[in-house]
């Protein structure tokens, strides 16, 4: 088929071929950087060895695996020979993680050797599974080798070539499957394939927002779609260096980013609030950051972030399961994900009804008249026709647009919860109650009422070393929502359940219901 195909690993080999000596890879927990040259390198050997232990055009491998060098080798490698990757989310547990690699119908399964255990855990359950590889390039001296296992170690001997395979698979083959989260029932797996994924759209214009001397700091996990599609392939497109660590932490990102030089990171929602919280930190003051891709910046944390920190913030809209995207480059209001430039739009009530601007509304994004911009789920007919109906993609997200055409997030649909007669978004409240000096994060959701409706509860976590009482808490918001937009229900908690994405797992906050510490507005106690 020759290499005509738009992917990630043909773009890694013009830029080795470009950019041979030069670090694409600052591995920062252990200060290690990987060339271009050696990236592609080690890819091709990954292809190779894949090849040798069962891999095959048009099969696919899932990779239980945290941040490191290997991941990448692997996520390259697969899109030398046509197989195809299920990433998959470490917090996984049980018939959530059993699900996934059994959904993806792949036969070959990488695990690091500290998430052997949670693979056993499954292992009766994933019957597909033929081979298990375990990547031991960090284990401790002793770690011993299951004698069923192959050691991803062998993939890096001399005596596998490091020249790319010569293997022809369809350009319509699956490239990648990526599960949504699941925070509200079981996940979706994305189809992206050969000829069909995001750098058709995203390589013409990250060429005109980044330069080649870009330094792309992440600690974000790979296994999900903003470290992977947004930090690793800008940074591959321009020929920057993408700095990777293996888990965010606040205490330490300001010296992390110090530490690689970075120019530019991306953020979610949930970590900007907890950054502007932090003590003052020495590397903070006079930081290498010119930019910060950011997705859910509330307005009110726009300007008080850039002037902190020095940095310029660019509000982006996306996701793994749509092909609409939008970004404000600071050239429109604050708190606005940006004018739909090189798309139609739509913005309906429930009843599928346009609305006119300052009304929220769910997003409808035209589809492209090629259909190639299409959300594919795998094995999944119903929610892929339920998607994308006719000529619009439907993306589950509340927003409303001003006078001037630009664009404001409101929440997820099924975020939105209903009191007394009104719709109430999830998001907008935990946009108020963020306003709290000794609130760190917090979650707002449904819970059950006496009546038809929902009431709605706020779960809080304060700022460390601050206490937050919840009749003080519910007084600070009494001018700031609407009556029925205020909480009857909060409660003060120690942390929250996560993904590893940063994402409160809200289902497990409703499962768990009105608990004997939540504070009762109602009954004042």
């Amino acid at each position: 088929m020759g290499d005509t195909r738009l992917n990630w690993a043909v773009i890694l080999e013009e830029q080795a071929e470009k950019w041979n000596d030069k670090p694409f890879l600052h591995v920062l927990y252990n200060d290690r950087f990987i060339t271009y040259g050696d990236m592609d390198r080690n890819a091709n050997r990954m292809a190779r060895y894949l090849l040798q232990i069962g891999g095959a055009p048009g099969t696919g491998v899932s990779v239980l695996m945290g941040n490191s060098p290997q991941f990448l080798d692997i996520f390259f490698g697969i899109q030398k020979i046509g197989m195809y990757m299920n990433p998959v989310n470490t917090a996984l547990r049980g018939e959530s993680l059993a699900y996934i690699i059994d959904n993806s119908d792949t036969e070959i399964l990488v695990v690091d050797h500290d998430l052997l255990d949670l693979y056993k855990s499954v292992q009766s359950e994933i019957p597909k599974i033929k081979n298990v590889v375990i990547n031991t390039l960090e284990a401790p001296d002793g770690f011993v080798m299951p004698r069923d296992m192959y050691d991803l170690k062998e993939a890096y001997r001399d005596e596998i070539p490091s020249t790319k395979p010569q293997v022809e698979f369809s350009d319509d083959s699956i490239l990648i499957i990526m599960y949504t989260s699941g925070t509200t029932g079981l996940p979706k797996g994305v189809v992206a394939r050969y000829n069909r994924n995001i750098l058709e759209r995203l390589k013409p214009l990250v060429g005109l927002l980044l330069p080649p001397d870009t330094i792309y700091y992440t600690p974000l996990p790979l296994f999900h779609g903003n470290a992977l599609f947004v930090t690793v392939t800008m940074a591959l497109i321009v020929g920057g260096t993408v700095a990777l660590n293996k888990k965010f932490s606040a205490s330490r990102f300001w010296e992390d980013i110090h530490h690689a030089r970075a120019t530019i990171f991306n953020t979610i929602g949930a970590i900007l609030p907890i950054l502007m919280k932090q003590p003052e930190n020495v590397h903070e003051k006079n930081n290498t950051i010119n930019y910060v891709l950011s997705g859910g910046c509330p307005a009110s944390l726009w300007e008080p972030f850039e002037s902190r920190f020095g940095v310029k913030l660019w509000e982006v809209y996306g996701a793994v399961d749509g092909t609409g995207q939008l970004i404000n480059l600071g050239d429109g209001p604050k708190g606005s994900i940006g004018k739909p430039v090189n798309y139609v739009i739509r913005i309906i009530d429930e009843k599928g009804n346009d609305i006119p601007p300052g009304q929220p509304g769910e997003l409808l994004f035209q589809v492209q008249k090629d259909r190639k911009s299409t959300v594919e789920y795998y094995k999944n007919r119903e929610a892929t026709e339920e998607k994308t109906r006719g000529e619009w993609e439907y993306t589950g997200d509340l927003v409303y647009q001003d006078e001037q055409g630009y664009l404001y997030f409101v929440g997820r649909c099924t975020d939105s919860m209903r009191r007394r007669g009104e719709n109430v978004s999830a998001y907008e409240v935990e946009k108020i109650i963020l306003k709290h000096p000794a609130v760190l994060e917090c979650a707002v959701y449904g819970v059950p009422s006496e009546l038809t409706e929902d009431d709605i509860m706020a779960a809080v976590k304060p700022v460390e070393g601050m206490k937050i009482e919840p009749k003080e808490l519910w007084n600070f918001l009494e001018d700031k929502l609407a009556r029925f937009a205020i909480p009857r229900y909060i409660r003060i908690v120690d942390d929250f359940p996560r993904t590893e994405t940063f994402r409160i797992r809200k289902n497990e906050l409703k499962a768990e219901g009105i608990t004997q510490d939540t504070f009762d507005a109602e009954e004042g106690n």
